[in-house]
C-alpha cells in the first residue's frame, strides 16, 4: 500500500475531554501540565511525548490510541476517475462522494488561468493507481461545486476562513457538463445558469432533465449578468448579437452544454440569423477567461462572458440577459459536512456584501431554495 513519508496525527483529545465532561483547566491540573499546553495539543500544534499522553489516557479512562493515531493516505486503487485517460504522474484533485473516491486531473487546461493548485494525490507510474498526498478525514470533510461562476472562488474562501478543516473545491464545467457529472456521482454539487425563455425556470428544467428521478434541491446561488465581452472603446461598434455578422468582426462561442452558447443560439434563432453568416461561430472556448484573453490578444473580436470578468479584464461589455446560478444539491448529500458549511456561508452579510460587489452581480436571491425535484 503507498503511503505519504509524512502520515498525520489525528488529536481526538478535545472531543473525549469534553464529553467527559472535564474543562481544560480542570485536565491540565489532573495531567499535571499547563493549560496552554492543553490547547496546543487539540490545536494540532504538537504531539505530547508518551509519558505524558498515557497519563493522559489515564486521566480519561481510554486508550491513547483512542486519543491520538496515524490518519494515514492510502493507495486508492479503486478510484473513480472523472476525467479520462489520466496520464502517469498526473497531478489530481481527490474527493469522496459517498463511499467512492473521484478524482480529476490538475494538468493542462484544466489549469487555465489559475496557476498551480495542491493536488491531493498524484497517478502512479502503472496508471491506474494513485498515491494520495492528503488524509482521509479531510478528503471527506471536503465537498466538490462543478460550474461555471467565478465568484465561487470567493464562497470557498470565506469558508476557509472560517473553518480550518473543511474544504470547498470548485472545478470549472459548464453547466450541462456539471449536471451530467452530478447524475454520474461524480461530483457533490452542480452549478447550472440557464437562461429562462418561458413561465418555468430553466435550470429547474434542466436539472430534472439531466437527473432524471434522483431527488435533489436547487439552491439560488447570484443573479448576473451575462452577454458579449468587447474590446475596450468597441471600434468595430458592435451593439447586438446581428452585428456579429460583420464580416470584419471575429467571434469565439462556448461549447454546446455551456448556458451561454443556449443564449446566444436563442437570441440567434429569433433574430433569424444563420449560423453560418457569423465568423468564428465554430470556434470555442471553454471558459469565460479564455474568451477574454482572446480578445486581449487581439485573436477575437467578441466573446460571450460576464460583466464581472469583462470588468477584470479591461473589456467593453455588452448585456445580452441577468440569469440566475443555482446550485444543484443531491438530497442525500445535504448533511455532508462541508455542504451545511456552505449553505450557512452563503446566509452571512459579509459573503453576500462581498458577491454584490462584483460588476453586474446581485444577491437578492442567494441562499434562497428555488425548488425540490
Amino acid at each position: 500500500m503507498s503511503r505519504s513519508d509524512k502520515p498525520d496525527i489525528v488529536c481526538r483529545l478535545k472531543e473525549i475531554r469534553q464529553s467527559a465532561g472535564i474543562s481544560q483547566i480542570q485536565f491540565a491540573s489532573l495531567v499535571g501540565i499547563k493549560r496552554q499546553a492543553v490547547y496546543d495539543i487539540e490545536c494540532g500544534k504538537y504531539v505530547p511525548n508518551t509519558m505524558i499522553a498515557l497519563q493522559m489516557a489515564r486521566v480519561l479512562g481510554c486508550k491513547v490510541e483512542d486519543l491520538f493515531y496515524h490518519n494515514l493516505p492510502e493507495n486508492a486503487d479503486d478510484i473513480i476517475f472523472a476525467d479520462k485517460n489520466i496520464a502517469p504522474n498526473n497531478r489530481i484533485s481527490v474527493v469522496k462522494i459517498r463511499d467512492r473516491l473521484v478524482g480529476y486531473s490538475l494538468e493542462g487546461r484544466n489549469l487555465f488561468g489559475r496557476g498551480f493548485l495542491a493536488a491531493d494525490g498524484m497517478m502512479e507510474a502503472d496508471g491506474k493507481t494513485v498515491k494520495l498526498f492528503e488524509n482521509i478525514d479531510r478528503i471527506e470533510k471536503t465537498a466538490l461545486l462543478l460550474g461555471c461562476d467565478p465568484a465561487f472562488g470567493i464562497l470557498a474562501s470565506h469558508i476557509a476562513r472560517r473553518f480550518a478543516d473543511i474544504r470547498l473545491n470548485c472545478r470549472f464545467a459548464s453547466s450541462g457538463q456539471s449536471l451530467k457529472h452530478l447524475a454520474a456521482g461524480q461530483t457533490h454539487m452542480a452549478a447550472t445558469h440557464m437562461h429562462d425563455s418561458g413561465k418555468k425556470q430553466a435550470n429547474v428544467v434542466f436539472a430534472k432533465k439531466i437527473l432524471g428521478k434522483k431527488p435533489a434541491h436547487i439552491i439560488a446561488f447570484a443573479n448576473f449578468e451575462e452577454g458579449l465581452m468587447i474590446a475596450k472603446g468597441n471600434h468595430l461598434k458592435i451593439k447586438d448579437v446581428t452585428d456579429l455578422t460583420k464580416k470584419s468582426v471575429r467571434f469565439v462561442n462556448r461549447e454546446p452544454g455551456a448556458a451561454l452558447r443556449a443564449l446566444i443560439d436563442d437570441r440567434l434563432e429569433k433574430s433569424n440569423i444563420p449560423a453560418d453568416k457569423i465568423a468564428g461561430y465554430n470556434i470555442m472556448v471553454l471558459s469565460h477567461e479564455e474568451g477574454a484573453q482572446m480578445i486581449v490578444y487581439g485573436m477575437a473580436d467578441a466573446a460571450l462572458g460576464l460583466r464581472a470578468i469583462a470588468s477584470a479584464w479591461g473589456l467593453d461589455f455588452i448585456p445580452m440577459e441577468t440569469v440566475r446560478c443555482d446550485i444543484v444539491i443531491p438530497a442525500d448529500l445535504m448533511d455532508h459536512q462541508a455542504i451545511r458549511t456552505m449553505l450557512d456561508i452563503l446566509q452571512t452579510r459579509t459573503f453576500r456584501d462581498e458577491l454584490a460587489q462584483l460588476p453586474g452581480y446581485e444577491n437578492k436571491d442567494t441562499g434562497k431554495t428555488i425548488a425540490s425535484i
